[in-house]
């Protein structure tokens, strides 16, 4: 069993080019007002609608500090902030936003039990 969480947005070609183009997500599945895009083993759904859903957090795990850096980069202009360590949750992030407002975060553990 898998699951796909769906936000809405109101600009679903901007959206989907910005989890793509830059994140590096795939389309998965076009639908008539919705695109599903997979990212390692994460489903997003973005349908296109009047408002959009910009509450909670898309958080993109990456392997390492450099995966982190490396998306920091590419985000320069829409990272709120730099690429550091948060010692409370072992991880080392940053936070972003995408085209709609919503926040997302890329982070790495520092000392994973598990392979991602």
């Amino acid at each position: 069993m898998s699951a796909i969480t769906f936000f809405a947005t109101t600009d679903l070609r901007r959206v989907v080019e910005f989890y793509t183009e830059t994140v590096g997500a795939d389309v998965w599945l076009e639908q008539p007002d919705c695109t599903i895009l997979k990212y390692d083993n994460q489903l997003l759904g973005f349908c296109e609608r009047d408002e959009a859903d910009t509450e909670g957090v898309l958080t993109f795990v990456s392997e390492d500090r450099e995966g982190v850096e490396a998306m920091h980069e590419r985000l320069a202009d829409r990272a709120r902030e730099e690429p550091h360590e948060n010692e409370t949750y072992d991880i080392y992030q940053f936070f972003a936003e995408d085209p709609d407002g919503r926040t997302v975060e890329f982070q790495t553990f520092l000392h994973p039990t598990d392979e991602l």
